[in-house]
């Protein structure tokens, strides 16, 4: 299966040379740790797109990559992996890890193969240019994820440190999501230092409850509580904060923002 980009041309620029340029000056290169798993933004790159190049140039992007993302089209399976092929971006096409892929499936096997799922899927999509640009010669293993029970969550991540552990290489966990949506900057920041909390604290359940009993409305908790998960399987010792933004610093709209957070694990 080749996939082509759904959202170039919309969320970011479907021109390759502008593309790198941008990704260039979104991407701010430090020390690049390991890191076994990042939280990253999906908006459009001129509201997130600073915020996702924090975490991007803060970390090591190895070869292989396990993207993790919210369902927004409500289409297909709950818990479904792109089909084996490539997806095409402006920057050019990245191979679906075979490997990785039919680990995943063996040791998760509540994840399933539906190329439905990720047809107009944005969330994953708008990470891919910037693994690109990290690391030319990175491969994906992308699963979308819809509302799971916990117990769901837990089964998923700890099949997803297996079939690492089994991999036997090393495999960065990107788990795509917005913070709050629609509110006051004000109210949007509280809800999204609680959520926050819970990430920097490596707590998947506590992740889950705290959006749950305080409506925070961030898109990709169920892929962060993945990607937690895995993370703590694989002998995560830390999490932190790397950059905190909203939509209203760009169009100047205080009073009803989307929040971005830049996380990493390791």
């Amino acid at each position: 299966m080749v996939r082509q980009p759904a959202v170039a041309g919309k969320f970011y620029t479907n021109e390759p040379d502008q593309l790198r340029k941008e990704l260039r000056s979104m991407v701010v290169e430090g020390e690049q740790g390991r890191a076994l798993g990042i939280v990253a933004p999906h908006a459009g790159y001129v509201y997130s797109g600073m915020v996702a190049g924090r975490v991007y140039g803060a970390i090591r992007v190895p070869d292989a990559v396990i993207l993790l993302g919210p369902n927004h089209t409500g289409m297909g399976y709950p818990a479904a992996i792109s089909p084996l092929g490539e997806w095409l971006t402006p920057l050019g096409a990245v191979p679906v890890n075979a490997a990785l892929c039919e680990l995943v499936v063996k040791h998760a096997p509540k994840v399933r193969e539906d190329a439905t799922a990720h047809r107009f899927e944005h969330s994953l999509e708008v990470q891919v240019p910037f693994l690109q640009y990290r690391n030319p010669n990175v491969t994906i293993t992308p699963i979308c994820l819809s509302y799971l029970p916990f117990e769901t969550v837990t089964e998923i991540g700890e099949g997803l440190a297996r079939a690492i552990t089994e991999y036997g290489k090393e495999v960065l966990i990107v788990a795509s999501s917005d913070m709050t949506h629609y509110e006051s900057a004000q109210t949007a920041r509280a809800k999204d230092e609680a959520a926050l909390a819970e990430l920097t604290a490596l707590n998947p359940q506590g992740l889950l409850a705290v959006c749950r009993d305080r409506d925070i409305t961030m898109c990709g908790v169920m892929p962060a509580a993945v990607m937690l998960t895995a993370a703590n399987q694989l002998g995560a010792r830390q999490s932190w904060v790397i950059s905190y933004s909203n939509s209203g610093e760009v169009n100047g709209d205080l009073k009803r923002v989307v929040g971005y957070a830049a996380v990493a694990v390791s």
